[in-house]
């Protein structure tokens, strides 16, 4: 079957040759990944989600420098255990292991390109539905920039991941009101936050990031506990005054 009609995928073929590379030998790193992959204490497990399409280049090669910014945050607060997940292309949707070492994602993330293709949103929430039902799920991050999927079936998964207590938060670059609207219902659905950055403010997203990987690892408290601004941010907009 090919990988273009297949859903997020957990299985591996061949080993890893270059640097960037095709579905298949991407998916025989995912498959190195899970063998060497520990999943930490389980104090603290979040999803890092990207829109891989085409226009996304340049912003998935600032989250692949950032990401570190999670691990190193989580600290004192616990270990922490990410999983990537992303979409690309006609109807490629994957998902790595849970990783609790930040050279493991971001060997992964360096060898994933992005292609053209339509956003696949739902995917990603359904697949994190899943993932919450088997296993405590503490944050979903998503980093997209277009919407082009039905918002209601958007709005129910994200009202659904709201009751089994994963919050999403939606990190949107640029300005497309319509990806705005239903983003900020993502958001608030899943009791989430919502904020818009761009290439420019890789510095305002590294803390916001690192403050998801604070609350996922010890909640509220350890981000009061940390006192930043990027936490008395994220505070805020979890307590419903930020959207």
């Amino acid at each position: 079957m090919s990988d273009k009609s297949q859903p997020i995928s957990k299985r591996v073929n061949a080993a890893p040759t270059k640097p960037r590379s095709d579905a298949g030998e991407i998916e025989a790193f995912v498959r190195q990944a899970r063998a060497l992959a520990t999943a930490g204490n389980g104090t603290g497990r979040l999803i890092l989600s990207l829109d891989a399409t085409m226009s996304r280049q340049p912003t998935w090669d600032l989250a692949c420098a950032l990401q570190g910014e999670m691990f190193d945050a989580a600290g004192k607060a616990g270990a922490l255990s990410v999983q990537l997940v992303y979409f690309r292309g006609l109807g490629e949707c994957r998902s790595s292991a849970f990783v609790s070492n930040t050279d493991t994602l971001k060997q992964l993330m360096t060898r994933i390109d992005c292609r053209s293709g339509h956003t696949q949103i739902g995917k990603i929430l359904t697949h994190t539905l899943k993932q919450a039902a088997s296993a405590k799920v503490n944050a979903l991050v998503y980093i997209g920039d277009a919407m082009e999927e039905d918002a209601g079936d958007i709005a129910e998964k994200a009202g659904k991941l709201g009751l089994l207590g994963v919050p999403v938060f939606v990190f949107q670059e640029g300005h497309d009101s319509g990806a705005e609207k239903v983003f900020k219902d993502i958001a608030r659905l899943s009791k989430g936050a919502w904020f818009r950055f761009d290439r420019r403010s890789a510095a305002t997203l590294a803390g916001l990031l690192s403050a998801v990987a604070v609350f996922a690892t010890g909640g509220l408290e350890a981000l009061e506990a940390r006192d930043r601004p990027e936490d008395r941010l994220m505070i805020e907009h979890l307590r419903g005054g930020g959207t």
